[in-house]
């Protein structure tokens, strides 16, 4: 490994800020039905499905600790990686951003002569825009997934890490495949009658195809084992009967042991689909004459891993093994939706991802507004299979913004802070203060909440309410009491 440090420049920015793109959101009473439908589903069998498990909080407690290892241990296990995979017929590329992945999948798939490739749902290929690229070069890039499909033929965007489409009701997808897939013909909207009219459109992709491009949830050191873990087989057809199969996998998802795996595939599927154990999980290591692919290439992708692995407290979100758990447990991305994040994960972990892999630019640049698209209420790291402590990670990126635009005249933000600290410095102007913000009341509505203020408070209430002061303050109600002094 020589490469380590080097900046990712992935495409992950949006086009507007997230309260700009919430706003809009929120007036989409349609999707809003759409998106609280789905998570409360999901949210449900989640539940259930980790109640069932009795030793789930030490399976968390593992998997942090493994996370942790792969972190501590990183360029070894690369190069273990490497190694193995090598070793059993495979061939390993090392791309340090966007570009260089594109180009050396675009480049195995031109010197087969292919113009088409079937895909397995992949973040990491989303992440780095591999379809867009491909689409240039004159390669059809065929989505497998069902979800991702539906995205694809609607030619929208995903907006969910786990299902894609989770903005879409079957009426809409229905008028999707009506529109846009060949031989669908007036298919209804029956969830049966669009399986099989995907099923079949797939099917003769599948027996066509001659390369295959997946992503990987897991690579595992010790033995060059690849792990793609998928709910409806189309996976299992990517990696198994084109001739050349590509994989795109970021650094992260390097695990040491095969045993490790034990963990990780009870962790994963209760905290993304609610199910106890998954219903594909396809393995490969290198190739095996007669069986599977003649042709295997890992792309090992950084993109700004290596960067956000020098960062004490931000690595932690490299632990991340994509189950989506945080975005249905909150509140925000419940209301908003993935697309109001702008970028390729969306919810509280791609509130961090995002503005981590590309970095954060000026006050203009979308991403700085991300790490503030949380209410930081925890519900995230609860949900969290891997123990990572979003809320505080955003805090802590929330203070590199800060720091990073302390320059030319102050602020809103720092005109507040400046007058919170000179309140607070002393006892008196505190009470006084406290007493003061209790005419805060008069601008509440009926709803008991404050949703506009003036500037510099309308910063915060252009995206939040407030709620009414209380009517008496703890040190009023302590003299009213206790007969002390309010001061």
């Amino acid at each position: 490994m020589t490469f380590l440090g080097i900046p990712g420049t992935g495409n992950l920015r949006g086009a507007q800020s997230f309260p700009a793109a919430a706003r809009e959101a929120l007036r989409d009473t349609q999707l809003r039905r759409n998106l609280g439908h789905a998570t409360a589903t999901i949210r449900a069998k989640r539940l259930a499905a980790v109640a069932e498990c009795p030793d789930w909080e030490e399976l968390r407690a593992a998997g942090s600790a493994l996370k942790h290892e792969v972190l501590t241990r990183l360029p070894e296990l690369l190069e273990e990686l490497e190694r193995n995979v090598t070793a059993r017929g495979g061939v390993v590329h090392w791309a340090r951003d966007a570009a260089e992945a594109n180009e050396i999948v675009t480049g195995l798939i031109r010197e087969r002569g292919a113009d088409e490739v079937v895909k397995v749902k992949s973040m990491a290929t989303q992440e780095i825009g591999l379809n867009e690229h491909l689409e240039r070069h004159g390669i059809a890039a065929v989505e497998t997934d069902l979800a991702e499909l539906i995205v694809q033929l609607g030619h929208d965007t995903p907006s969910h890490i786990l299902v894609p489409a989770i903005h879409r009701n079957r009426a809409e997808i229905r008028e999707i495949f009506a529109r846009a897939m060949p031989g669908a013909g007036a298919v209804t909207d029956e969830p049966r009658a669009l399986a099989m009219a995907a099923r079949a459109y797939l099917r003769r992709k599948f027996l066509t195809a001659g390369i295959a491009v997946s992503g990987a949830n897991f690579g595992v050191a010790e033995t060059g084992t690849l792990a793609v873990v998928e709910s409806e087989g189309n996976g299992r057809m990517c990696v198994t009967l084109p001739r050349t199969l590509i994989t795109v996998m970021g650094l992260e998802k390097v695990v040491p042991r095969f045993t490790d795996l034990e963990v990780f595939l009870q962790l994963l599927p209760r905290s993304s689909t609610a199910e106890p154990m998954n219903p594909y999980t396809s393995m490969w290591t290198g190739v095996h004459p007669g069986d599977g692919p003649a042709e295997f290439h890992l792309v090992l992708l950084d993109n700004g891993r290596t960067r956000v692995l020098g960062d004490a407290v931000g690595r932690d979100a490299l632990k991340c093994i994509r189950c989506s758990a945080c975005l249905n447990v909150c509140p925000v991305y419940e209301r908003t939706g993935g697309h109001a994040y702008g970028s390729i994960y969306p919810g509280p972990i791609g509130a961090i991802l995002s503005p981590q892999l590309t970095g954060i630019g000026g006050a203009d640049d979308p991403n700085a507004s991300l790490p503030y698209a949380s209410t930081l209420c925890g519900a995230c790291f609860d949900a969290c299979p891997v123990r990572i402590d979003i809320p505080s990670i955003l805090v802590h990126l929330r203070a590199e913004h800060v720091d990073t635009q302390r320059h030319g005249l102050p602020g809103g933000q720092d005109l507040a802070m400046k007058g919170a600290a000179w309140a607070m410095s002393s006892e008196s102007r505190f009470a006084t203060a406290a007493r003061a913000l209790g005419a805060g009341r008069a601008l509440a509505g009926s709803d008991r909440r404050i949703s506009a203020l003036p500037w510099p408070g309308s910063r915060w209430t252009a995206s939040r309410d407030l709620p009414a002061p209380p009517a008496e303050t703890f040190r009023q109600w302590w003299a009213r009491t206790r007969g002390g002094r309010d001061e």
